[in-house]
């Protein structure tokens, strides 16, 4: 039929003009054929099959034949595909290895349809005859992958992907004369393309992973958290083809089992998938049916390992000093004026990432994605762990308590109505022999602290309240030192609720502070002043008596004077001293000289270790800087004026200004928190360099890295506004270059932190406020975004400021905010009550103003645009 049918090399085999004719007019016929017609084609083809080389014919049709259509090239590859399940083995090689020479190009071919074919015919080769007769194959595809040429990389990906569906073991073989396995070359490009810009490539690549979940080669094991970020990324996913995620159920199937292994390492890693599912806010209905068999899973991996290291440390006694290991490093968070967006972290409920503590955040995270949905599956487990009596039991009960505080925030609604009998049963915990379930007990009982509290108003929930009040302080006098560290982190998350509930209180919870104070060793050393600083926080001005001084304060000033100025555990001691110096008010008088004082040599020798350590007799460490700059702010907002005679004879002012030019930002921030809080109590000690200190606080604002080093900007445009209500006039040579940096925040607020804008906003009407004249003519440029920000701050003295602005610039220039009036009604309308007489009479002033100057219903228009809350409001103003 051919010449060199059936023998010779594949490259010198070539198709007869005759016979290809007659193949393509016959697949042709076929596309549309007669009834008639329909037994003749098939007698036809049937016919040429008997020859060797008509599947030959059939590759070049669909390869080369540029002149049929698409159609005609496609259903040559379809009829090859299916004659190759019965002809392959009886195949001679020659033809054989024409055919996989013709397919090889047909994956970059630009038709999609060809390539799809080839794809095809490709993966029946390797379903019938493996790899390893094919080693071009494997070549080929992983230079198409590595090509970066769409139709390449697409037609090698729909190769692979029908391989992975169609015979996914193959590419997990050993291959003789290959040094690996070929999936170990595939699944890391996979992943990659996880990213591609393609559609196509993102769902094949997805679909190809997708069916090793269950096989877990290897390599894929070894890549599990990339494949998992990238699933959770294509979840959402612009195309609806890819979401569909079909294979989730392999995934989800695949980590329960898993998470069942032996080897904890391996749980572990399967373990990290429940949480990470949640924070993806994947859709929970994929999960909700699997809940009934992942429950008990993660109950039974909440119960202590028998190697836990925990096991051993909780055996140790509390006398024993620690060890410099033992220490875990702290991190201080620099001062910060506003309201904060970030959410504080819960403590530790262990010390070690492991499977028990993974499970417990996983039951966490599930508890707050479908709430009280998991009750039923999970409290009757619950409950039978906490009845399991006997001492060898007592790693069940103690998981059963862990679990019941992980589900404290999610489950709230379903556990309310019971929780007094929960707490009922916990506060017995406290006193258990086994001191890891009295130290869990803490940690739970404090996850229901809010609600404890709220409880107070009435008898039992008062009772209850001491009872666990009393418990925790016990705990807190316990001899082991994990016992002493969850009842201080307990109590302090339960002061923080109680506040002033703590003030009648405060005489015993003193006296057993101070007693652990004596008792504990370094590291929980720190959590004590902690517990200290966060009830001087709670209770305030209470805390100024002096039979309450008397406990308190001679003990950690003992401890102060021991400590020397380079030694690490003076940073928590700074932290509580802050707290105390802010709740004692001027109480803190007759102890703030000498803690002034040393604030100011710890940051002169700081300064001096930067540049040279060896004069210094210290190594450089900026967190002493950072912890004596907010102490410093401590004492300022402590003392009120009556810090000024320590500044005055003091070189802080030139220290001050070389940290707020530090290139650490946390000294930044520290520092333009500290310049803020001088401002508003003893202004005339910064003047001498004040054109220096604006100069320096206006390039926070002005910076590209903006978003990185937003809390600084945050802290020194509150300085700015601070400084500018004392000082007045004296700000005109900075107003409009900070004016032009705050504009733009006000105009493109997205991926700020609302602290910085609400700032920024009173910022800029305390500038206009001091100086109207020179703010006023560009206030068209910023009314609105500027009104719609002051919109959102609450009622308080700086908005009133804001508004003292606004005021004397309508004055000043009352076209400029024509344009902007309804946004300028909805700011007024954003007061629940302007508490300041003559600002309010200003407001009035300047809404009447406008309704006198608004002629031929241009107010009554303004009005009818308002929503009806916002015109009730205006009522209070004598306008409508």
């Amino acid at each position: 039929m051919a010449s060199g049918a059936g023998g010779g090399e594949a490259s010198t085999w070539q198709p007869q003009e005759d016979g290809l004719r007659e193949i393509c007019g016959l697949l042709e016929q076929q596309m549309a054929p007669t009834s008639d017609d329909k037994s003749m084609i098939w007698q036809r083809l049937q016919h040429y099959s008997q020859f060797p080389d008509f599947n030959n014919y059939l590759a070049f049709i669909l390869a080369r034949a540029e002149g049929k259509s698409v159609e005609v090239r496609q259903a040559a590859g379809l009829l090859l595909k299916n004659n190759l399940r019965t002809a392959l083995k009886t195949m001679p090689p020659s033809n054989q290895q024409y055919i996989k020479s013709e397919l090889l190009p047909c994956m970059g071919a630009a038709d999609r349809q060809i390539r799809s074919t080839a794809g095809t015919i490709i993966s029946t080769f390797v379903q019938i005859g493996g790899v390893g007769g094919w080693p071009e194959l494997l070549h080929a595809l992983v230079k198409c992958l590595d090509s970066n040429d769409a139709n390449h990389m697409e037609g090698a990906m729909d190769a692979l992907s029908k391989i992975c569906e169609d015979a996914p073991q193959v590419l997990d073989s050993d291959i003789p004369g290959l040094p690996e396995r070929p999936i170990n070359a595939f699944l890391p490009r996979f992943l990659q393309l996880f990213q591609s810009t393609h559609t196509t490539l993102r769902k094949l690549s997805l679909g190809s992973v997708n069916q090793y979940i269950m096989l877990m080669p290897t390599v894929l094991y070894l890549s599990m958290d990339k494949y998992l970020q990238g699933l959770f990324v294509l979840a959402n996913d612009p195309s609806p083809e890819v979401r569909k995620l079909p294979h989730l159920r392999n995934v989800i199937e695949y980590m329960l089992l898993v998470n069942k292994d032996t080897d904890e390492e391996v749980a572990l890693e399967a373990c990290e998938f429940w949480s990470a599912y949640c924070e993806a806010e994947l859709p929970p209905e994929n999960l909700r049916e699997f809940l009934p068999r992942l429950i008990p899973i993660l109950l039974s991996n909440m119960a202590y390992a028998d190697d836990d290291e925990s096991l051993l440390e909780a055996e140790e006694d509390g006398s024993l000093p620690d060890r410099d290991q033992d220490l875990k490093p702290r991190f201080h968070s620099s001062r910060f004026h506003g309201s904060e967006d970030v959410e504080d972290e819960d403590d530790d409920i262990v010390n070690v990432w492991n499977l028990r503590k993974c499970s417990a955040a996983a039951l966490d995270f599930l508890s707050n994605v479908f709430g009280d949905e998991i009750l039923p599956t999970l409290m009757p487990i619950v409950q039978a762990k906490l009845s399991a009596t006997g001492d060898e039991a007592w790693k069940d009960r103690e998981a059963a308590v862990l679990a019941l505080g992980a589900i404290g925030e999610g489950c709230i609604n379903g556990l309310y109505p019971h929780l007094s009998e929960i707490v009922a049963f916990l506060i017995p915990l406290l006193d258990d022999k086994f001191p890891l379930i009295r130290s869990i007990s803490c940690w739970t009982l404090s996850r229901f602290s809010k609600y404890i509290v709220q409880g107070i108003s009435h008898k039992e929930g008062h009772d209850q309240f001491d009872k666990i009040l009393m418990g925790l302080l016990r705990r807190i006098l316990d001899d082991n030192k994990r016992v002493q560290e969850a009842a201080c982190s307990a109590f302090a998350t339960l002061e923080e609720e109680a506040a002033e509930e703590l003030g009648p209180r405060l005489d015993i919870i003193l006296q057993h502070l101070m007693c652990a104070f004596g008792k504990y060793q370094r590291r929980n050393l720190r959590i004590v002043y902690d517990a200290i600083g966060t009830l001087a926080d709670a209770v305030g001005g209470e805390l100024n008596q002096p039979k309450y001084l008397e406990i308190l304060m001679p003990p950690l000033i003992a401890k102060w004077q021991q400590l020397s100025n380079s030694d690490k555990d003076l940073f928590p001691l700074l932290e509580c001293f802050t707290s105390i110096a802010q709740a004692l008010g001027t109480g803190f008088s007759q102890f703030a000289q000498p803690v002034f004082q040393r604030c100011i040599n710890i940051i002169q020798t700081q300064q001096l270790a930067k540049i040279d350590p060896v004069s210094a007799g210290a190594q450089y460490d900026k967190e002493f800087i950072v912890c004596s700059l907010d102490l410093l702010s401590g004492l300022a907002e402590g003392l009120g004026p009556g810090i000024e005679s320590l500044v005055s004879q003091s070189s802080l002012r030139d220290l001050l200004l070389q940290c707020c030019m530090d290139d650490a930002y946390d000294v930044r921030q520290s520092a333009f928190a500290l310049l803020g809080d001088l401002a508003r109590v003893c202004p005339v000690h910064l003047h001498s360099r004040l054109p220096e200190f604006l100069d320096v606080a206006a390039k926070q604002l002005n910076t590209p890295k903006l978003k990185e080093t937003v809390s600084v900007a945050n802290n020194a445009c509150w300085a700015i506004g601070e400084l500018a209500i004392k000082v007045h006039k004296e700000m005109s040579p900075v107003v409009l270059t900070v004016v032009s940096c705050l504009v733009p925040i006000l105009q493109r607020p997205e991926g700020l932190n609302k602290s910085l804008i609400e700032n920024s906003a009173i910022t800029l009407g305390r500038l206009a406020w001091v100086c109207p004249e020179l703010v006023s003519p560009h206030m068209e440029h910023f009314m609105q975004p500027w009104c719609i920000a002051l919109s959102m701050i609450r009622d308080d003295i700086e908005k009133e400021d804001a508004f003292r602005g606004l005021c004397a610039m309508v004055r000043a220039n009352p076209s400029g905010a024509l344009n902007s009036l309804v946004f300028m009604c909805k700011a007024i309308a954003s007061w629940h009550e302007i508490r300041s007489e003559d600002l309010h009479n200003e407001v009035c002033q300047i809404l009447h103003g406008y309704k006198q100057m608004l002629k031929n219903g241009a107010w009554e228009q303004c009005m009818s645009s308002l929503e009806p809350p916002v015109k009730d409001r205006l009522l209070k103003y004598q306008v409508q």
